[in-house]
């Protein structure tokens, strides 16, 4: 029986990565894989999923002229995989389970749990509510050797705790944190 997943970590925990490794395992296998990402990160191009390691695929843009489920229904694929869950919509997650649902389809879903404020992106928050599976994904501290849980931003070098919840960056701006490296730089609220 097929179920939506939602794998979440920090950043640099291999995510993108992951969904290329599974893409390219069922197409080892003589099988297809859907691949899905929000337009909104383009840091590497619209449309593209591509990993920290310099591996990159082409991928669907959830919206924009593309419904998921119609895609889904009409392609039949094996699977279903979908890179920066944390930027879907409420809605779009929602589709997500009927193509779990309705079609028989797995979905694997991978993105942020939280932003670098300590809250919820929507689409996570759709994902942890909807998903059947919930796995986290280990990633590091920048700083000590304890699991990162959370994101410290940088402007212009220093930490920032207030903003827009949303700026596309990698390293430049963003590194990944336990909770008390976090606290040492920006004091939990």
């Amino acid at each position: 029986m097929a179920q939506l997943y939602f794998r979440y970590s920090t950043m640099n925990a291999g995510k993108s990565t992951e969904i290329l490794k599974i893409a390219h395992n069922y197409e080892e296998q003589n099988k297809s894989a859907a691949l899905f990402t929000p337009s909104i990160d383009d840091r590497y191009g619209r449309g593209k999923i591509t990993s920290r390691m310099g591996f990159q695929r082409d991928a669907l843009i959830c919206g924009e002229n593309n419904d998921m489920y119609k895609i889904a229904k009409e392609k039949k694929p094996d699977c279903v995989l979908v890179d920066e869950g944390q930027f879907l919509s409420r809605e779009q997650v929602v589709v997500l389970t009927r193509i779990v649902d309705e079609l028989n389809i797995p979905v694997i879903v991978y993105g942020l749990k939280n932003d670098y404020r300590n809250r919820l992106f929507p689409g996570s928050e759709a994902l942890l509510l909807f998903a059947d599976k919930i796995e986290e994904i280990k990633a590091v501290c920048w700083y000590c050797q304890k699991k990162a849980t959370m994101l410290i931003k940088f402007k212009d070098g220093e930490p920032v705790s207030e903003g827009p919840q949303v700026e596309i960056g990698g390293n430049d701006k963003y590194v990944s944190t336990c909770r008390r490296c976090y606290a040492q730089k920006i004091p939990l609220k």
